[in-house]
């Protein structure tokens, strides 16, 4: 064998199983993800019936999985492999708010992340965004399963756009500081495995706590249907931000998917700017940006905390946060669905603190009673 063929045989492949009832998409998804070096499609089936069928022969590292489905629909199917045995699931839902509190369901049973798909002109959509499929498995195949059981109550792709920083939606803060005020509020970022990781985090909040502004990565149409199922859980009120709110105590503020969202301050209060942009870390929304943001505008005033995810978004700008005077926390790699956002927060000496996900509630609140994080 060539050294050249010896090198092709070496890498190792993720193994991929498709569900999906549409023979086109299952056609596209399994060319799509086969023309990655790293990646190889199994199988492509038409229901998780004869899905799991060919799972008692061989058992795949990720699933990619349809919501709406004859015989057995995803989400029964979901909650079956969660329970029996868990396995990475990337969901794969039509875009439409229909369909948002069916996948927002698919995440908290424990799915990894969502790649969705158009109505119309499916082909030409998967070619154009096979480079984000091939990230959401790959990350998906290094999801800790362990932590994507449901609660009791990426390697960046080759030839995509150019990784654009927070630079490109909002410029550097100076180095002057601002005053402080009374009121101190608390800004999110996170990613992969994020939407249970949050609702842990916000369910377990009094309605006393501190305005929190949260940027999770999800597409458009999905963030309103996810904050309007954490508000119906917490206490607090949390609802999708609009353009020029009040960022209040006892509210959370989730930016829309599709927009930037960033603290502006006036007098003494923070309201949320949501604005249009190119994508920051191949994101929009950004942690950087909202995390720049907050570090221009509050300074000292602020708490920022980065929670699982894949890749680095938000590691720089927690960074600047800190340097801003802000208090800051990293999750932990233990309680990590993906360790990535967090441990390059670390890496780059943003975090104060590295903290497991059960601590953070109280993290907030202490930082909301007027405690400062040394360090």
């Amino acid at each position: 064998m060539s050294m050249r063929g010896y090198q092709a045989s070496a890498v190792r492949r993720v193994q991929v199983l498709i569900v999906d009832d549409s023979a086109v998409v299952r056609q596209t998804l399994t060319e799509a993800l086969n023309a990655d070096p790293g990646i190889e499609v199994l199988c492509a089936v038409a229901d998780p019936i004869l899905a799991m069928e060919r799972m008692k022969t061989r058992w795949p590292e990720v699933i990619v999985l349809d919501v709406e489905m004859p015989r057995m629909d995803g989400l029964t199917f979901l909650r079956k492999i969660m329970s029996e045995r868990p396995t990475p699931v990337v969901i794969c839902s039509t875009l439409t708010e229909a369909g948002a509190a069916t996948t927002l369901e698919a995440l908290a049973a424990g799915a990894v992340s969502i790649v969705t798909k158009p109505k119309l002109g499916l082909r030409r959509f998967i070619e154009d965004a096979s480079a984000d499929l091939a990230s959401a498995v790959k990350a998906a195949s290094l999801a800790n399963v362990n932590r994507l059981r449901p609660a009791a109550r990426p390697d960046p792709a080759l030839g995509v756009a150019p990784k654009l920083t927070a630079d490109a939606v909002l410029a550097p803060h100076g180095p002057r500081a601002l005053q402080q005020t009374t009121e101190r509020i608390v800004a999110i970022g996170t990613s992969t495995g994020g939407t249970q990781a949050l609702e842990q985090v916000l369910t377990r909040l009094p309605r006393v706590s501190p305005g929190i502004a949260v940027v999770q990565h999800m597409p458009e149409k999905f963030t309103a249907a996810f904050a309007s199922r954490l508000n119906s859980l917490c206490e607090i009120e949390v609802r999708e931000a609009k353009h020029g709110d009040r960022l209040l105590p006892g509210q959370a503020l989730i930016a829309p998917g599709g927009k930037h969202m960033m603290l502006k301050r006036s007098g003494a209060y923070y309201y949320m700017e949501v604005v249009d942009g190119p994508l920051v870390n191949r994101h929009r929304p950004s942690v950087d940006v909202l995390f720049r943001s907050v570090a221009k505008c509050a300074g000292a005033n602020a708490l920022g905390v980065i929670m699982t995810g894949m890749g680095d978004d938000g590691a720089r700008g927690l960074r600047e946060m800190r340097e801003a005077g802000a208090s800051t926390i990293a999750q932990d790699e233990a309680s990590c669905v993906v360790f990535g956002m967090p441990k390059e927060a670390i890496r780059m000496g943003g975090a104060q603190r590295v903290q497991p996900l059960h601590e953070l509630p109280r993290a907030l609140l202490e930082f909301s009673a007027g405690k400062r994080f040394e360090g």
